[in-house]
This record gives structure tokens, sequence and C-alpha cells, in this order.
């Protein structure tokens, strides 16, 4: 079983429309640190790769004629992105106070764990997902 081998969830890949309004997003207001950036101009292509806390990567790309990807209504493929919070308003106020719309904490039904969702400059579903516990991270 594949399971069996894998260590953790390494990177995930994001395609933003905008280079420098992503770019900044995830720098400045997510607070990822910057593990290297590179352009293609063969290609008219940045990636950006980026480091959040526990090391897990986002990959940042940008592709001059990258068709949109709707979010909703809900579509079929990757849902949303989950970063996992110890104080979920603390988390919340200071992306709202950097202007950023998040909805409001709710409580997971299943898991009693609290939430939120907000979304990156091109509407891709993220989440605040409060984890008080080391064992709720073994879901």
């Amino acid at each position: 079983m594949l399971a069996n081998y894998i260590q953790r969830v390494h990177h995930v890949a994001i395609i933003c429309s905008d280079y420098a309004v992503s770019k900044a997003f995830y720098t400045d207001v997510i607070g990822c640190r910057v593990i290297a950036e590179n352009y293609q101009p063969g290609r008219e292509s940045y990636k950006l790769d980026l480091a959040l806390p526990d090391g897990t990567q986002i990959e940042l790309f940008h592709f001059a004629s990258a068709p949109a990807r709707p979010s909703y209504p809900e579509a079929q493929g990757l849902r949303h992105l989950a970063l996992s919070v110890t104080n979920i308003e603390s988390a919340r106020h200071a992306l709202v106070e950097q202007g950023v719309n998040c909805e409001p904490i709710r409580l997971d039904p299943y898991t009693q764990q609290r939430f939120c969702f907000f979304a990156d400059p091109d509407g891709l579903p993220l989440e605040l997902y409060e984890v008080l516990d080391a064992a709720d991270t073994l879901e």
C-alpha cells in the first residue's frame, strides 16, 4: 500500500492569473517564505516556490494564456487548501486586517473543530482549520 511510504504532502501547485498580485498575497498576507523564483521567457511563465512554516511547499505558476477554472458552483477536482492554525480568531483577524474577506468561523459537525474560508486573489478557496490537539492532525 502506498500509504506505507508517504511521509507528508510535499507541495500544492497553483496556477494564478496575475503573478504580482498572487505573489504578494502568498508572501505578504499568508506569510510564505520564497524558496526560488524562476521566469522562462520562451514560455512566458513564472514559477515561484514558496514554503509554509512546517515545510510544506506551494508552487505558484503563471502562464500567459492559462484558462480560468471555475470554483463555484462546486466543481469536480481539488476543492480547497486547508491551513492548520492553533488560534483561529487571531489567524482570521490577521487576514481581515490585511483586507481579506473571510467567512464567519463555523464548527465542523463531525470533528467539532472550528474553521473558516477565505479566497486567494483568483478565488481559490482557502480554509483556516483550528487544530488544538496533535491527534487532530492524524484524521
